[in-house]
């Protein structure tokens, strides 16, 4: 169908011919789709490590001595995920004042209405 030929009377073959350039674009980008393969996990190292987490090595150490800190030893070798570290990261998020807000606010309601969350 060409451009020029689309107006008000011819309108339903023009949309028919839309619909089936849309299906016809469809089955192509299914048949083109390649799966998703999920990525390895691999270990990194400490000096990897440190410049996820913004820290020096010593504070490094001194986490995973303290056992805060996630980590795999293999001889006198330390190994880190990189998910691990972020998910460690995200664990010590701060609430925002709006959060906190909102949390106080549940909770009065909660008191009022002779509900207990715990």
């Amino acid at each position: 169908m060409n451009v020029n030929e689309i107006s008000f009377e011819n309108l339903p073959k023009a949309v028919s011919h839309l619909m089936s350039e849309i299906a016809e674009i469809k089955s192509l980008v299914e048949k083109t789709r390649t799966p998703v393969i999920p990525s390895k996990r691999l270990p990194i190292g400490i000096d990897d490590a440190c410049k996820i987490i913004g820290k020096a090595k010593p504070t490094v150490y001194m986490l995973v001595r303290k056992r805060l800190l996630p980590c795999y030893k293999n001889g006198k070798k330390l190994y880190f995920f990189e998910d691990e570290l972020l998910a460690w990261i995200e664990k010590g998020r701060k609430k925002t004042i709006h959060e906190i807000t909102a949390e106080l606010q549940a909770s009065v309601y909660d008191r009022r209405m002779g509900n207990t969350r715990r």
